[in-house]
C-alpha cells in the first residue's frame, strides 16, 4: 500500500527535508498554536498535547488528506527546553546539556482531516554531549544555528561534533522519527 500525500502542519524545514529523504510527499500548511507548557503538565504530555492541537488546526482547514503535527523538546531533568528565547537563554540551555545525558523528545499525530480520526506516538531518544567550554559555546552562538531549535542544538549541523553518543532514533533528535512516522502511516490506513 502507497502511503498517501501528507499535510504537515509545520513550517520546520527540517521536517520537510526528512519527508523528502522518506519519499513521503507532502504539503505544508503550517498551524499557529500557543505552544506555552501547562501548570504541572509532564514533558511527554506537553509534546503530545501540541502535536495533535497542530494538527487538529490544520486538518480544519481541509476537507481531506491526512496531516501530520509534530513537536520536539529537549528534556534535562525536569527542565524542558524548547527553542530559546534570545541569545543569553540559548547559552543557558547549551550549559545545561554540557556534559551531560537529556532526552530529545518528539511526539507524532496523524489526523485524517475527513473523519476526525487521530493517533498520536512519541519517541524518545537519549543524547549525551561532551562538556563544553565557553569558548565553543560563543563560538557556536555566533553561528546562528541554535535559535530556532530545541535545546538550542542541531545534531545535524555543526553542534554534531558536541555530540558524544545517542540511544534511540537520530531522526527523532532532528525533528521527526521517520520509521515511527511510517509504522504510523501504515496502521493508520488499515
Amino acid at each position: 500500500m502507497p502511503i498517501p500525500k501528507i499535510i504537515l502542519a509545520s513550517a520546520s524545514p527540517r521536517r520537510t527535508e526528512l519527508l523528502d529523504l522518506a519519499g513521503i510527499g507532502h504539503i505544508v500548511d503550517p498551524a499557529d498554536v500557543d505552544e506555552s507548557i501547562l501548570q504541572h503538565e509532564m514533558p511527554a504530555d506537553y509534546a503530545k498535547r501540541i502535536a495533535l492541537v497542530k494538527a487538529i488546526k490544520t486538518a480544519e482547514r481541509h476537507t481531506s488528506g491526512l496531516v501530520l503535527g509534530a513537536d520536539t523538546i529537549v528534556v534535562v531533568g525536569d527542565e524542558v527546553l524548547g527553542k530559546p528565547a534570545s541569545r543569553e537563554d540559548a547559552a543557558r540551555m547549551l550549559q545545561l546539556i554540557s556534559g551531560r545525558e537529556h532526552e530529545v523528545i518528539t511526539a507524532v499525530a496523524l489526523v485524517d482531516s475527513q473523519t476526525g480520526r487521530s493517533e498520536v506516538g512519541l519517541e524518545v531518544t537519549e543524547v549525551k554531549v561532551k562538556e563544553l567550554s565557553s569558548a565553543e559555546i560563543a563560538e557556536y552562538l555566533e553561528t546562528g544555528e541554535p535559535f530556532d531549535k530545541a535545546g538550542a542544538y542541531g545534531i545535524q549541523g555543526r553542534a554534531s561534533v558536541f555530540v558524544e553518543g545517542i540511544r534511540g532514533c537520530f531522526f527523532n533528535v532532528v525533528g521527526l522519527p521517520l520509521a515511527r512516522l511510517y509504522r504510523m502511516i501504515k496502521e493508520f490506513r488499515t
